[in-house]
């Protein structure tokens, strides 16, 4: 049965990745254990990303990637000094090299009509164009996944990073040529090509195109800094106010783009601006912080803040666009060190 189903692709048979709003099964994450992406900071860090772990465990199951006994032992006790609900939370002894699950860990795609409801595809996984080896051990964590749950994995062959696609549900996907047609990922694929790949394993039949990331993300682009969907047509953009910042010219092609979009059914998309944050400079770093580095989990909306005046105005405009759930602001002040937030740090598992 699997190995017939591996013989086409994920499109043909139906399966498609639902929008990260659709309801989950769980969230995967891979503890965070790597010294060099938090230089002298990570210690720092384990408060805030276990608080994370506790506002999703209120609303689904957690599932957290770990290397050994030891971690998971060190892992628990984070997780209990913020009073997680340990009953949702399981570990796996699943290495990883870093902490961007949203990056390296499986992208799951359903088809609520098949006898094999939930497939897995494996993405190649190079660290953001071989900027932080070794990545040997990330990159095989969905095909472990799989195995772990009795999953088809499909291998397309081709590298992509979950932080750099967003989805609505229904057909489209968004992306940014900044990262996806950057030689460092597959200098042998152009444009159209990538798209059809895209096509194919992600189960879509749109793909929209922004140029810009934002200053300071070393993933040359995400599209997880910049625009999200909250439902099938609206998307949430993050825009620079000060003339003078070196974002606010990036931000605003990307509006420019984001306007001239028309979704399947020839629909506008309906836009909402997000502010920036004010810079975040450590050690004479621009970090790439963002509001729009949020996960939505089955119950609450959890949003990176900066200890900034405009985190609340963030946290209402997220609100607003959130009728159905809480959306909780936790620091992301010393996580941002790391060069990313609570979105790339997470995968969803969706429910079907």
């Amino acid at each position: 049965m699997k190995d017939n189903i591996l013989m086409h692709t994920p499109k043909e048979l139906g399966y498609y990745f639902p929008a990260e709003f659709a309801p989950h099964e769980a969230t995967w994450l891979s503890w965070p254990h790597k010294e060099a992406s938090w230089p002298g900071k990570i210690d720092a860090i384990y408060p805030y990303y276990a608080s994370f772990i506790k506002v999703i465990a209120q609303g689904e199951k957690v599932c957290i990637n770990v290397a050994d006994e030891k971690m998971k032992a060190f892992a628990m006790q984070h997780l209990e000094k913020v009073g997680a609900d340990m009953g949702q939370i399981q570990f796996y002894l699943h290495p990883t090299n870093d902490a961007w699950c949203r990056d390296h860990g499986p992208a799951f795609l359903i088809n609520p009509n098949a006898e094999q409801k939930k497939v897995i595809v494996d993405w190649g996984y190079n660290a953001w164009g071989n900027k932080y080896p070794p990545y040997d051990l990330d990159d095989v964590i969905p095909t472990l996944i799989g195995k772990e749950k009795n999953i088809p994995v499909f291998h397309p062959g081709i590298v992509m990073e979950g932080g750099s696609v967003e989805f609505n549900g229904k057909g489209t996907l968004l992306t940014s040529t900044a990262c996806l047609l950057n030689p460092n990922r597959n200098p042998h694929l152009n444009q159209e090509q990538i798209e059809k790949y895209l096509h194919d394993y992600y189960g879509v039949d749109q793909i929209l195109w922004v140029d810009e990331g934002i200053i300071g993300d070393d993933t040359d682009g995400h599209i997880d800094d910049t625009v999200r969907f909250v439902n099938e047509d609206t998307v949430l953009t993050v825009i620079e106010e000060n003339k003078s910042d070196e974002n606010y010219e990036l931000l605003q092609t990307n509006l420019k783009q984001l306007k001239a979009m028309r979704l399947l059914n020839g629909k506008q998309l309906n836009i909402v601006e997000l502010p920036m944050p004010d810079p975040v400079i450590y050690e004479d770093q621009r970090l790439p912080a963002s509001y729009a580095n949020f996960y939505i989990s089955n119950h609450a909306v959890i949003v990176p803040t900066f200890q900034c005046k405009k985190d609340d105005l963030a946290l209402q405009i997220i609100s607003d666009c959130f009728k159905d759930r809480a959306v909780i602001g936790i620091d992301s002040t010393d996580i941002i060190w790391g060069l990313g937030s609570f979105h790339c740090l997470s995968q969803q598992e969706p429910a079907v």
